[in-house]
């Protein structure tokens, strides 16, 4: 009985708080009558965007009752109110959210009274009757569960009037859609931009002056051959030690653009190609990737990628001689795992190696996750979307 009671006065503490809100509600209506003829007479258009902020705020409040009581979440889905006065005011009226609730706040008035008077009754009623019967007979109590039950009535009515419509949340998802494209997008340009600056730089700085060297040590060559043969000869083997030197500088450059080891042997081939060199003992596995069909070549780069920026790091920073590679196939993704034992602590802000991955990742549509707490272990998950 005592368990019962407790439970019930709960409810009323949560119906009680309604009431008490009902009568803000009921305070705020003339508000609102002031804000409409102030905003029509169009002395006092300025007013309009600050009450549908006040607005917002008694039913945020109301939103966190019901979180409190039922343990989940009413979305809000608002536009915000910012920019010149003009703008607010558009903003305010125009948002469908804004009439929501108005209709709530007008609705809520009424029934956050009736509720609360409603559980005094019951109170009133149940201490008579369950008294006897349940405190009195020990059978359950019959009236004082009401309570609970006007409680989650109060709840169901101001979720469904302060839930946003299916179309408004189709149209946020979209413009959440918009919004994490445009910074993925941006985030491809300068990861582009990026990139194109480092092919540059080392076709500049390496291969460039090993070909003018190399151009150079060849009209030496072909000047003193007639007069000095042995000079001659040994400026050509200069110059072929620069070709070679040069063409390494290449394959480097071909390599980071695309490793032409992924095209030989697939992503798995590759990948345990990479591990062999990291210099870590390290376990790979492709599940569903063997006899599969491939994944894009643009994924298959960034996975690799991934994978090699993981690996670099385990083999620099954690400490540990181990790691593994896990590959998997889902029906709509690439899913790549990289796990070490190694000391943790890694995050983006150590260097540019984790933020150039998620550049690489998101201009994909993929996401990046690191788990990495101090005294490890660190486990770098990263997910492709992929059509087989």
């Amino acid at each position: 009985m005592n368990a019962r009671v407790w439970i019930e006065w709960r409810a009323t503490e949560q119906l009680l708080r309604a009431a008490g809100l009902a009568l803000v509600s009921l305070l705020f209506l003339p508000v609102l009558i002031f804000t409409a003829v102030v905003a029509l007479t169009g002395i006092g258009a300025g007013v309009v965007p600050e009450t549908v902020l006040l607005l917002r705020r008694i039913a945020g409040f109301k939103r966190q009752e019901v979180e409190r009581w039922t343990g989940e979440a009413v979305p809000e889905l608002y536009v915000p109110v910012a920019g010149a006065l003009g703008v607010r005011v558009r903003t305010a009226l125009r948002d469908p959210a804004t009439y929501r609730d108005l209709r709530w706040i007008a609705a809520h008035a009424l029934y956050g009274w009736l509720l609360a008077y409603a559980a005094v009754i019951v109170w009133v009623v149940g201490a008579l009757v369950d008294g006897v019967w349940a405190g009195g007979l020990g059978n359950r109590a019959v009236v004082l569960p009401l309570v609970g039950r006007l409680a989650a009535l109060d709840s169901a009515w101001s979720r469904t009037l302060l839930e946003p419509s299916a179309d408004a949340r189709r149209s946020a998802e979209l413009a959440d859609r918009v919004e994490e494209l445009t910074a993925t997008r941006a985030d491809a340009v300068a990861a582009h931009g990026a990139e194109l600056r480092r092919i540059e730089r080392d076709l500049h700085d390496g291969t460039q002056a090993r070909l003018v060297a190399l151009s150079m040590r060849v009209g030496l060559a072909r000047r003193a051959y007639e007069k000095n043969p042995e000079a001659a000869r040994k400026l050509l083997d200069d110059a072929q030690d620069q070709v070679e030197e040069a063409l390494a500088e290449l394959r480097h450059v071909v390599r980071g653009i695309h490793p032409p080891i992924l095209t030989d042997r697939g992503l798995v081939g590759a990948v345990r190609a990479l591990a062999a060199g990291s210099g870590l003992d390290v376990e790979v596995t492709g599940e569903g990737l063997e006899d599969a069909r491939r994944p894009p070549a643009a994924v298959e780069a960034a996975a690799y990628f991934a994978v090699a920026e993981s690996l670099t790091n385990a083999a620099k920073h954690s400490g540990s001689p181990t790691a593994r590679v896990e590959l998997t196939r889902t029906p709509r993704a690439l899913r790549v795992t990289v796990r070490d034992e190694g000391r943790g602590g890694a995050d983006d802000s150590g260097g540019s190696g984790l933020l150039g991955m998620r550049r690489r990742i998101a201009a994909l549509d993929g996401i990046v996750q690191v788990s990495s707490p101090v005294g490890g272990p660190t486990v770098i998950e990263v997910e492709l979307p992929c059509v087989w």
